[in-house]
């Protein structure tokens, strides 16, 4: 066989083919034009496999002679919460190819210069010989605020101390029913009246059980939103984890579990859907046990796993009262002085255009009321002038587990921030508005990534949203549907609706504009069709992220597998016309199919490519025939089959791997 055809067949430039076929153990010159037809048989069937064992040999070496870098010692590197890898690779010495292989090996497909968060780091860096440590100024300001609430209530007189309600946070991944587990916790119609039912930004909800208080924290369930789900377990007192009992244990659900065992708070499993037909609780509770190490109570274990449908409302109370039966449990955790001035954290934050800034805080400790001042690190942050609770309604004052939302700051704090009631010092907006316009700069910051990664297939976007959590939650959200095979290009994020200069920079970017709670206005939606820019303008996170996967999925390039069906001898030529012929031939071995290909050989070379299209046994038409039958069918192509050819019958089989 020629090996230009046999590069063909294996869909693989020919030099490229004579470069890799002595790696793999063939005998095979640079300057060969032939290949032996037994020793090419092998190469095809065999080549799927042969092309692994190729890949892993070759990143094998990569790794070994990338490791002759590596510290001989374990070397001690102090990095921020978040890095990039870059500087990841220049704070610990190491090759970024070398880092960039080690995220490959845990799944993690992404390029120098986008981000990756402390975890993360910690976990390569045990295979590069590194022991990664937070850097001391982030340390510092990460135990800051948690530090601030504890020598707060510290200072608190043990006799003015009183019972306060338990904060519950509920996670779990976003197809597993957390939001509709709320709904049906609240006996509201949240689902109807939050757009598409999924959670957008951080919120809180009341209910009233056995005459007690129970505050729900309510963080988005995505996978994305992983540091609005940190906030919210370093505010909670209880956590409920939520896993479907016809899915299982998921990525996301791993993800949450480590934020519990981080915040150190008493959880309970809730196994939803077990109305589901597929649903196997046992099956849930193995996974559990083999992947997150939770050992469920009815198993031996300590922890409860409580079956429930939010659908349907099954087991609702059950677990209602699992929840009041842990904070019986943890009551001396779960006090506060109602008289103190108050302090709580802020679990929301933006700025309403017409309202002006907006915060919603948990109160943590004493009672805020109407005209308090509020203070950020003894900065005064402006007063109190409005207070409404979780159902929108006005009132005059908060205390401990509740959540309000503020009317009267000078300027929004940032989500996790802690403000207290008491004087501050007086200082310029401009100077508070330091680091906040630092964030912005951030977020605002052009995408720059155009390193080799941007061989592979891209979905440009830029991303304008209503908060500056959205936003965040966002991208971390389509960072992680990067891959080997496409990825997402964030061109630019920022906050705010959509500007002339958007459209501008998407044009020139061929980006798509991706609008998350944010307008355009009509002006501007002509520019738009002008211009030939995609906008797109959501009100659901998750229909956004949809959105980009089918994005993706579009830009993903197909596998193709060769199926050999049969092979065929010519035994006669009926008729030959200029696009096709009339074949008489016996079946070797194998079946012949209608409607598939066919390579032409002659003498163990092949002649040429063409198509059956249609078969005849015994002067009918059918759709396939069997070893040692005489057949006639119809071969399109170029007219040059010849009596006693052999015709191999195959069916190529288009692999698109899903995103």
């Amino acid at each position: 066989m020629n090996l230009t055809e046999l590069a063909r067949i294996l869909r693989i430039p020919p030099q490229e083919l004579r470069d890799l076929l002595p790696e793999l153990g063939f005998s095979i010159g640079q300057k060969a034009i032939k290949v032996d037809n037994n020793t090419a048989k092998k190469i095809i069937k065999t080549w799927p496999y042969l092309r692994r064992q190729w890949a892993q040999k070759k990143m094998a070496a990569e790794i070994k002679k990338q490791d002759e870098v590596l510290p001989k010692e374990k070397k001690t590197i102090f990095i921020p919460a978040i890095i990039t890898v870059r500087e990841y690779a220049g704070v610990a010495g190491i090759p970024v190819n070398r880092v960039l292989t080690e995220l490959i090996k845990n799944g993690i497909f992404t390029s120098i210069n986008e981000k990756i968060d402390f975890d993360t780091a910690v976990i390569i860096g045990e295979n590069l010989n590194l022991d990664v440590q937070l850097a001391k100024e982030n340390l510092e300001e990460d135990l800051e605020e948690e530090d601030k609430l504890s020598k707060i209530l510290a200072q608190e007189n043990q006799k003015d101390l009183q019972p306060r309600s338990p904060v519950i946070v509920v996670m779990g991944h976003v197809d597993h029913g957390k939001t509709k587990l709320l709904d049906s916790i609240r006996k509201t119609n949240v689902i109807a009246g939050e757009a598409g039912g999924i959670t957008q930004h951080i919120g809180a909800y009341q209910i009233n059980r056995q005459n007690r208080i129970l505050t729900f924290i309510d963080t988005p369930g995505h996978e994305a939103f992983t540091a609005m789900r940190s906030r919210g377990a370093k505010i909670a007192d209880i956590a409920i984890l939520v896993v479907a009992a016809d899915d299982g244990v998921k990525p996301q659900t791993v993800e949450a579990y480590r934020i519990i065992e981080a915040a150190k708070i008493p959880y309970l499993v809730a196994i939803n859907k077990i109305d589901k037909p597929a649903a196997d609780i046992n099956k849930t509770k193995q996974e559990l046990s083999t992947k997150l190490n939770i050992t469920p109570e009815d198993w031996g274990g300590k922890t409860i796993c409580a079956p429930i449908s939010a659908k349907e409302g099954t087991g609702i109370e059950e677990l209602l009262d699992l929840v009041l039966l842990i904070a019986d449990t943890e009551e001396e955790n779960l006090q506060a002085n109602l008289h103190s001035a108050a302090v709580g954290t802020v679990i929301e934050s933006n700025v309403d255009k017409n309202i002006g800034p907006l915060a919603t805080l948990l109160v943590q400790n004493g009672t805020l009321h109407i005209g308090d001042q509020l203070c950020l690190n003894h900065i005064i942050y402006g007063k109190v002038k409005t207070l409404k609770n979780y159902q929108g309604e006005k009132i005059s004052s908060a205390g401990p587990s509740t959540p309000v939302k503020i009317l009267g700051l000078k300027i929004s704090p940032e989500v996790g921030d802690v403000l207290e009631v008491g004087d501050g010092e007086k200082i310029k907006i401009k100077k508070i508005k330091g680091r906040i316009e630092k964030k912005a700069h951030q977020l605002s910051q052009v995408s720059t990534d155009n390193d080799s990664s941007d061989e592979i297939p891209q979905v440009k976007v830029i991303i304008k949203s209503d908060f500056l959590g959205s936003a965040e939650a966002i991208e971390e959200s389509l960072l992680k549907l990067n891959n080997e095979k496409v990825k997402v290009k964030i061109i630019s994020k920022g906050l705010g609706y959509i500007t002339e200069g958007d459209i501008k920079r998407a044009e020139d970017a061929e980006a798509k504009i991706l609008g998350f709670n944010v307008k355009i206005s009509s002006n501007l939606e002509v520019l738009v069709r002008e211009r030939q820019v995609v906008v797109k303008i959501y009100s659901i996170i998750y229909d956004l992220i949809e959105f980009v996967k089918n994005e993706m999925q579009l830009l993903v390039r197909p596998e193709i597998n060769r199926l050999a069906l049969g092979r065929l001898k010519v035994l006669a030529i009926f008729r030959t016309e200029n696009n096709n012929q009339i074949i008489g031939g016996k079946v070797l071995d194998g079946v012949l199919k209608n409607n598939s290909l066919i390579d032409v050989k002659r003498n163990d070379d092949f002649i040429i490519s063409g198509k059956l299209t249609q078969l005849q046994s015994g002067k009918q038409n059918v759709e396939e025939v069997d070893q040692d039958t005489e057949v006639g069918l119809k071969y399109e192509g170029h007219p040059v089959v010849e009596i006693g050819d052999i015709l191999e019958v195959y069916r190529e089989e288009r692999i698109i791997d899903k995103i």
